[in-house]
């Protein structure tokens, strides 16, 4: 990805500075730093599966939590990191075990379907899976808190704020929905549609997405999340 007229600033709302012109953002960036560590621990943790009733709530906090230090990073002036080109960190770490864990958890709640951008006139639902989402979402903060533990602060907050606005925050956004849809749904004892095979994979309208908006019984998903009405 190129990113030279993004990091030259001057291209977004703001006018872009150094953080270290602005405040104090030594604690600025150790408390993002840390809610962005803490949700890549605890989206491992429970992709291990070892309480799989409590991970759509589990899940739902800390997507909501994360979504915090996202808020912060898109309100925050445009940073811009001391470097003028983006330093080698290495390989990115392999995602494809931590998604293919939570597409097992997850199943068969995983795919759900969103539009993009609310403000494109007539947008289409496409189908998504939580999975999906929440890998990708890992391995762009990853991207950064290397950076961060390397001791280069400038361009980790650079990196998660301009991703925040181009990947990861629309992407959690997103997930966010599904989620809390996924618990409102069970806490008020309304089943689901069924999903009846739709796929990330498949090309489908709108018309047909909203036909097929989805159904998994009330109590198969009350059991993954210990909602079920007594």
């Amino acid at each position: 990805m190129s990113d030279t007229a993004v990091r030259n600033g001057g291209t977004g709302p703001f006018k872009a500075r150094d953080p270290k012109q602005s405040g104090d953002p030594g604690d600025f960036a150790v408390q993002i730093a840390d809610q962005i560590e803490s949700f890549i621990v605890a989206v491992r943790e429970v992709a291990k599966g070892d309480e799989p009733d409590s991970a759509v709530p589990f899940l739902l906090l800390e997507v909501s939590q994360l979504m915090l230090a996202g808020g912060r990073l898109g309100a925050h002036e445009d940073i811009v990191p001391d470097e003028r080109y983006e330093p080698d960190v290495g390989p990115e770490p392999d995602a494809d075990e931590l998604r293919e864990r939570l597409a097992a958890l997850l199943e068969p709640v995983d795919v759900y379907s969103e539009v993009f951008d609310p403000y494109v006139p007539r947008s289409m639902p496409v189908a998504c899976r939580i999975s999906d989402d929440l890998a990708d979402v890992v391995t762009d903060l990853s991207h950064g808190l290397a950076h961060y533990r390397e001791g280069r602060v400038s361009e980790a907050l650079w990196w998660w704020q301009f991703s925040y606005l181009s990947n990861w925050g629309p992407t959690a956004s997103a997930s966010l929905r599904a989620l809390q849809s996924l618990v409102a749904h069970v806490r008020l004892d309304s089943p689901l549609d069924e999903l009846d095979g739709l796929d990330t994979d498949d090309s489908v309208g709108e018309d047909q997405l909203a036909e097929e908006a989805g159904k998994v019984m009330a109590a198969e998903i009350g059991g993954r999340l210990g909602g079920q009405k007594g």
